[in-house]
Parts: structure tokens; C-alpha cells; sequence
């Protein structure tokens, strides 16, 4: 039986790509490459850092918080397009990335969850501050019975131990756990991790070519009523 279902936040929960509408106020025409690049960049310089010395004393040795991760992304993904980089852009953007819009469906089926008494968390490689501003904008504080940070084991996802947050947290096994998130490369490495996985393919992507395929995939979150059932 499923006791917890846990959503990642950027790309399940809070749209990452909605950032390109304010990016091309800025950079004309630019909004939807930033946008793409500054993500895929932001994931890569996770992926480098889990991955050097995974297994230093409490965490990487080289660890940064995701918010100067996003920020580092933003810098490079601006220059490798040749735009101007300037302080009050760069304030603009990473402001808007701390209150990043909800998908539509988000605060809904969030409460739903918690009116059927089903405990709700976020796992995310968010900063407990950056993931604070983006719950209480989106107004799903009271929606939420706990927002965990890979900050406290100093890694990102998909290393073991910020998988294993969620079992710490909420003192459950990993298959009673649904695990949903809007990334395939993370709803493998929950599925890894032995959880209950639910991938949200918003975009018609196919599924990472490794590894198994998630227990159930879905359009939008909605669909976690149906892996539920």
C-alpha cells in the first residue's frame, strides 16, 4: 500500500520552462533557448558535482547550493548565446526562478491528496530557501505534510541518499512510496531506488533507453489518482 506520495518540484510541480517568458522580455526571441539551455546546464552541474567524491563526509566535498547552481547556469547559458549579462537581469531572472509558476493542475491535486488523507512531500535538489519561496507563492504550504532539500546530505539526485530522505522522513520502505516527477532521468532513479514511480510525460518524450520503465506515466498530475487506485 502507498503511504506517502512525494513530487520532485521543478518540472513536476513548478514549471521550469515558464522562466522564457520573462527571459524574452529581456533577450527578444531568446525566451524559449535560455529557458531550455539554463535547465539542461543546471542539471549537468548537479550531475558533476553528485558524482565527485559522492561518498566525502557528509556528502560531496565540492557540494553548491542549488540556487548557486541556477545562478552559475544562468551566467553560462547567457554567455554561450553571446547575450549581455548584466546585475539587474541577472537579479530579474533568478528572482522569478524563486517563485517559478505552478502547473495548473498543481495546488489541486495537492489538496485532493490531502482531503483523502494521503501524506503529500516534496524531494527536491531545491535549497530549503528556494523551495520555501516557490511553496508559499504557489500557496500549497498547508497542501504539504513535509518539503525535503538534497541539501542536508549535500548531493542531488539521482544519488541514493536523497532518495533516502523520504524514507527517514516519513519511517516507510521504498515501495510505499510514489515517487512522481516530471523528469525522466529522475523517476529512473527513484524506480532504482526501489520506489513506486509515476513519470509525468508532459512533453511526449521517449523514456530514458536504460534502465526499467516507470510503474505508471501519465500527462499531468492527475494521473497520481489512478496510480492510487
Amino acid at each position: 500500500m502507498i503511504k506517502v506520495v512525494v513530487f520532485d518540484a521543478y518540472g513536476t510541480l513548478f514549471d521550469v520552462y515558464s522562466i522564457g517568458v520573462l527571459a524574452n522580455q529581456f533577450y527578444p526571441g531568446q525566451g524559449a533557448n535560455i529557458a531550455a539551455l539554463w535547465r539542461d546546464k543546471q542539471i549537468e552541474y548537479t550531475r558533476l558535482i553528485a558524482m565527485s567524491d559522492p561518498n566525502g563526509p557528509g556528502g560531496s566535498r565540492y557540494y553548491m547550493s542549488f540556487w548557486e547552481i541556477t545562478t552559475a547556469a544562468l551566467r553560462y547559458t547567457l554567455d554561450r548565446l553571446a547575450l549581455e549579462r548584466s546585475d539587474a537581469t541577472e537579479s530579474a531572472l533568478m528572482g522569478q526562478y524563486a517563485k517559478l509558476d505552478p502547473f495548473p493542475e498543481s495546488l489541486g491535486v495537492l489538496q485532493r491528496l490531502k482531503t483523502q488523507g494521503v501524506s503529500t512531500a516534496i524531494l527536491s535538489n531545491g535549497s530549503v530557501a528556494m523551495l520555501a519561496s516557490a511553496v508559499q507563492n504557489a500557496g500549497m504550504r498547508n497542501a504539504l505534510d513535509k518539503v525535503l532539500s538534497v541539501e542536508s546530505v549535500r548531493t542531488f539526485k539521482t544519488a541514493p541518499a536523497s532518495y533516502g530522505l523520504v524514507g527517514a522522513a516519513f519511517g516507510v520502505a521504498p515501495h510505499q512510496v510514489l515517487f512522481v516527477s516530471g523528469n525522466a532521468w529522475d523517476a529512473l532513479g527513484a524506480t532504482w531506488f526501489g520506489f513506486r514511480t509515476l513519470w509525468l510525460n508532459r512533453q511526449n518524450l521517449p523514456f530514458e533507453a536504460i534502465g526499467p520503465k516507470p510503474s505508471f506515466v501519465g500527462k499531468d498530475l492527475h494521473e497520481v489518482f489512478e496510480a492510487l487506485t
